[in-house]
């Protein structure tokens, strides 16, 4: 008789669990509103704890930036930026404005959660966040030992070269999942959506 209520709260975990990846927040400049990036070139830079993030992030932004039209210029690979760097594409305008490039598309990729578990328990991980990347949940279900899985958390935004204004920023989150690079494709798809949804693709 009181096993209802706890398989009810243990399905509800699980389904928190199973949160899809969100865009938990963005913001546009009114001034660039109705300028759309479709046909121009857009140099495209990530920022990740270690080069495999990097990398990948690259690889799924500028995958993204094909299929909503514009033209991708994979700036070279960068680590995080050293804490009062965060937050800003500066560094990279210079670069942007010798390669043509009319915004640059900046995506900070950080872990936001870490989600332990040992045998039959559910592990549950509420990242804070700290800095540009936003907090997440995530939750495993280890089978045969302890497990560790890692939310990541992601902060995108585009900055127009001309004017070195920001256009544009988001912050998306995703839960915890073994595939690393699967959640780094569907952060970077979350922020793109949010971008054509405000106007710019």
């Amino acid at each position: 008789m009181n096993a209802n209520p706890l398989r009810a709260g243990v399905l509800a975990l699980l389904c928190a669990g199973c949160a899809s990846t969100q865009l938990d927040s963005q913001w546009s400049d009114p001034q660039f509103a109705g300028q759309s990036l479709r046909g121009a070139k857009l140099f495209v830079v990530c920022e990740a704890p270690d080069a495999v993030l990097i990398k990948t992030c690259q690889e799924r932004l500028a995958g993204e930036v094909v299929a909503f039209g514009a033209t991708p210029l994979l700036a070279q690979a960068q680590a995080t930026p050293a804490p009062g760097r965060a937050g800003t594409a500066d560094a990279y305008l210079p670069a942007a404005r010798a390669a043509g490039a009319r915004a640059v598309l900046l995506s900070s990729i950080a872990p936001s959660a870490r989600v332990i578990g040992g045998g039959p328990s559910i592990g549950i991980g509420v990242g804070g966040g700290g800095g540009r990347v936003g907090g997440g949940l995530g939750i495993s279900l280890p089978i045969g030992g302890p497990k560790v899985s890692t939310a990541y958390g992601a902060n995108t935004l585009l900055t127009d070269v001309a004017s070195s204004k920001l256009m544009w920023t988001a912050n998306t989150s995703t839960p915890a999942a073994d595939d690393v690079g699967a959640q780094v494709g569907e952060l970077v798809k979350a922020a793109m959506g949010g971008a054509s949804k405000a106007g710019f693709f």
